[in-house]
């Protein structure tokens, strides 16, 4: 299944336009591109309504967040949903400041098809969503502390949420998938996070919404996949980022078929 997603994704070259954080803009651009998709790293609001337009799906970082960059965040998410659009939210650093975490709900609100964060943040936006309170603690980042929350949020804004971590877990609010694919040294290159998001973007664009879980679970596991292949030619995190693109594009049937980790989970 994995194989036939990225083969699918691979075939459509989808344009996913990314209003994204200064830190993460090249190695994001970079990830899409060797998967297969098209990136495009457009946030002026005098060309939202266009871009979203011709976009096939819309990544949204609130990385480096300002006022302005925020109101190009939301006309692009409103127009996204109004011309029914596919659009992932990373929540970045949501819990961290009033503001960021006030923004982080108002994008909610406009109704992404998919949210990925780590386990603080989810936890962040289950709070300021003033949903019942869920187990763990924010400073373990376990995604499995996470999940009740995540499966609170995707019930309520009506979206897929995939929590981050050794192991990954995502949720429409009723399944759970984990994906076990990846390496600890992921945590040390920058904007691998921002960059696995704007990859379920891509196959977020040629999945229907039903079928989102699925697209965001196949993103993980093969950029996972990809960074135990670079990992093991690489020798620290610099050379990992390097090998991870190259594997990434790399990526084929036999190898694909036997390393994606994907299961049901409880």
């Amino acid at each position: 299944m994995a194989w036939e997603a990225l083969a699918k994704m691979r075939d459509a070259n989808p344009l996913v336009q990314c209003i994204t954080n200064f830190v993460s803009m090249d190695f994001m651009a970079n990830t899409l591109l060797a998967a297969g998709a098209s990136p495009a790293m457009a946030h002026a609001i005098d060309e939202i309504d266009e871009f979203v337009a011709i976009a096939d799906a819309l990544c949204i970082n609130a990385g480096t967040l300002s006022p302005e960059w925020l109101a190009s965040m939301k006309a692009a998410g409103a127009r996204a949903r109004q011309l029914n659009k596919p659009w992932v939210l990373d929540p970045v650093a949501a819990g961290a400041t009033s503001f960021r975490t006030s923004a982080c709900i108002e994008l909610l609100a406009l109704g992404p098809s998919i949210v990925r964060g780590n386990a603080s943040e989810i936890l962040a936006l289950s709070r300021a969503s003033n949903l019942p309170p869920t187990k763990g603690v924010d400073s373990a980042h376990d995604p499995s502390q996470a999940l009740g929350a995540a499966k609170s949020l995707a019930e309520k804004y009506h979206c897929v949420v995939a929590v981050s971590g050794a192991v990954d877990l995502v949720t429409d609010g009723t399944r759970v998938v984990s994906v076990s694919n990846g390496v600890p040294m992921l945590q040390k290159i920058t904007a691998s996070g921002c960059s696995v998001t704007a990859l379920i973007a891509a196959f977020a664009a040629v999945y229907p919404r039903e079928q989102h879980l699925e697209a965001c679970a196949f993103a993980l596991a093969l950029f996972g996949l990809a960074g135990e292949i670079g990992m093991s030619k690489a020798s620290g995190p610099a050379s990992l980022r390097l090998q991870l693109i190259d594997a990434l594009h790399g990526l084929d049937q036999a190898t694909v078929s036997s390393g994606v980790k994907i299961s049901e989970a409880s």
